[in-house]
């Protein structure tokens, strides 16, 4: 196995994400080289002992093992592609957010060019890299996973998903959904109660609580999901959930209503499909067959 000490990388992009990224790597002692596409975003690595480069192709060219902590897919198409022959023989990691499928196109694409590739998901803001709690996702070549996972272990907990290069991607997008309706249900909240007079950060503490416990629930509607029989007891059901008071209370206190409105929609498709009386955990029905 490659030892920490040993591994010099290179750091395509020095966004806030790509930024900690390398500091992590510099503070662990590699010998890291990093490029942005923007001038002066390298100062405060070089402060700290990053080799600045004043080309991409130049950083790939410094490194066996590169990162590349772009845009999107269309910035890391347009740095690496005119790279190809440069990262032959190189391993590349793309912790840069795509889709399940472009995750595997540029897999398909370091085929072709002779490039280990191994694609990357991070469960993290920056500020949380290095730290407890920040989690990576990978896919794509276990041989690049296992050799450079001491190296990787440094932005926090890397969990491997297997060889198919978008699952990372997959699962990445798939946690950051949960995430995003939740923040949401948490805003729609907070708009209730502003014209009553409570701030959203007394609003804050009275919902972390809520929320914290009730996502212990979410393993009980694991449960009922895997085993597919939505008429097991002690489920609250879908008539019971039905969200017309918190809709007709939000627009009473004149607020959208366009956050409860989706999850109204899905419990109603299958109410509406003679399934009221089944259990909450029955909508995951709706958004598996959109109409």
């Amino acid at each position: 196995m490659t030892t920490n000490d040993s591994v010099r990388v290179s750091v395509l992009g020095l966004g806030a994400m790509g930024s900690a990224l390398a500091a992590a790597l510099v503070t662990a002692g590699h010998e890291t080289t990093v490029w942005n596409r923007s001038a002066g975003r390298a100062d405060d690595l070089a402060a700290q002992g990053a080799q600045v480069a004043a080309t991409a192709g130049d950083a790939v060219q410094a490194s066996h093992l590169v990162i590349a902590c772009l845009l999107d897919h269309a910035s890391v198409r347009e740095v690496l592609d005119p790279l190809a022959g440069h990262l032959a023989g190189r391993t590349l990691v793309n912790v840069t957010t795509t889709t399940p499928n472009q995750s595997r196109e540029m897999a398909a694409w370091a085929t072709e060019a002779g490039i280990t590739y191994l694609d990357g998901g991070i469960m993290a803001v920056p500020q949380m890299i290095g730290q407890p709690g920040s989690s990576l996702l990978y896919s794509g070549s276990a041989d690049a996973f296992h050799q450079y996972r001491p190296l990787l272990d440094r932005w926090g907990t890397s969990t491997y998903h297997g060889e198919d290069p978008g699952l990372a991607s997959l699962y990445d997008l798939a946690l950051l959904a949960g995430m995003y309706v939740m923040f949401a249900g948490f805003m729609h909240g907070a708009a209730m109660v502003a014209p009553a007079g409570m701030t959203a950060s007394r609003f804050a503490d009275m919902a972390v609580p809520l929320l914290t416990a009730m996502t212990n629930g979410l393993h009980e509607y694991a449960a009922v999901i895997d085993g597919g029989d939505y008429t097991v007891a002690g489920q609250q059901s879908l008539e019971f959930s039905d969200l017309t008071d918190i809709l007709n209370a939000s627009a009473e206190q004149g607020v959208s209503t366009e956050v409860v409105d989706m999850v109204q929609r899905l419990l109603r498709r299958q109410i509406d499909a003679g399934h009221g009386t089944e259990g909450f955990a029955r909508i995951i029905e709706s958004i598996k067959n959109p109409c």
